[in-house]
């Protein structure tokens, strides 16, 4: 936990077999208690979904791996009448990935295993959107497009895809990327259209019939998803940037609804951190996000942004030697403070 002015408290380290390990994905909140996933660990070794409470008793809901289950949860979980749904990058009947939900007090169903490429997606990175009760989200790779020279692609994977699936399990593909995509992070919903991001630095939008245009392309590595404001569009990319050298240290972002990007900060600085990789988090007007790596420690940070770019670290990662480093996911702002996972650090 984080308070806004920084100060850090440490709820619970993971340990791997016994409780889950490596969270990349971020927190829920649901009548009080916290829910999230593990991409590792757990009694099957394929990750875990757990609860815990805003003091720190954390439990394991259920644990990944086993015959026909899906593996290696990298996504944060969405809450819809009464269930928590999900997806998991690989394991199911095809070993493609999961759409999954879980109850509360953890029964788990395979809602989805995807079959891949040419007729369905496969490895879903992101959470789902819920939009009036059915429930939208990507694929990294699966859809019939080729994406030979790709990096991380291969001819006859596929380079992605958009889907939508019921809560009762019935999928279907809106949209087959055909070059160069890869969308790695979920979709948000603005007046009617999803909009979304790819590895590769372009932002898309795709109409609920699927119609497909892709706006803008940065040549960047974008692993965050985006975040509305008031009908403006906030987010950041891993790289690129006018710090460390060609490359670059990241940014953050903005698109207004005429599709005009305007660069609101550069990562990199002194102190400062680098490579954001997560969704930023609105409160009340002013946006926070964390680094992968950077600030003082080069263990990553959590930062405030305004919407007109002023940028402020409000806490480094990795300065005490029970402390989370590397953070890789969104925060969640519940009752007046942050929550958040880092991948690596703790105390197991």
């Amino acid at each position: 936990m984080l308070t806004k002015s920084g100060s850090l408290k440490v709820l619970h380290s993971f340990g791997g077999s016994a409780d889950g390990a490596y969270p990349y994905a971020g927190l829920i909140e649901v009548n009080g208690t916290l829910y999230g996933t593990t991409q590792g660990g757990g009694a099957n070794g394929g990750g875990t979904v757990f609860a815990i409470s805003p003091s720190g008793a954390e439990s394991v809901l259920h644990s990944f791996g086993s015959s026909g289950d899906g593996k290696s949860p990298v996504a944060s979980l969405i809450y819809l009448n009464g269930a928590l749904y999900g997806t998991t990058e690989i394991g199911g009947a095809y070993g493609c990935g999961t759409v999954f939900s879980i109850t509360p007090s953890g029964t788990e169903t395979v809602l989805h295993s995807f079959a891949g490429y040419p007729s369905d997606g496969g490895i879903p990175t992101a959470n789902l959107l819920d939009v009036d009760g059915t429930l939208y989200g990507t694929t990294y790779v699966g859809g019939s497009g080729s994406c030979e020279g790709f990096i991380g692609h291969y001819a006859g994977e596929g380079c992605g895809a958009v889907f939508e699936i019921t809560t009762a399990g019935e999928e279907t593909l809106l949209y087959h990327f055909v070059t160069f995509t890869g969308p790695y992070a979920g979709l948000v919903d603005l007046k009617g259209t999803l909009y979304g991001t790819s590895v590769v630095g372009s932002i898309y939008r795709v109409t609920m019939s699927g119609d497909e245009g892709q706006i803008y392309s940065f040549d960047r590595e974008t692993y965050g998803g985006l975040t509305d404001v008031n009908g403006t569009l906030y987010g950041t990319t891993y790289n690129g940037g006018t710090n460390c050298g060609s490359k670059g240290c990241g940014l953050v972002f903005s698109m207004k609804p005429s599709f005009k990007i305007t660069v609101l900060h550069s990562f990199g600085g002194p102190g400062d951190g680098k490579h954001p990789s997560a969704n930023l988090v609105n409160v009340n007007g002013t946006l926070y996000g964390t680094t992968y790596a950077g600030g003082a420690t080069g263990r990553g940070t959590l930062f405030t942004i305004s919407t007109s770019g002023s940028e402020k670290v409000i806490h480094t990662f990795g300065r005490t030697p029970n402390g989370g480093k590397y953070p890789f996911a969104p925060l969640l702002n519940f009752n007046g403070n942050l929550y958040g996972t880092t991948l690596y650090g703790g105390d197991d």
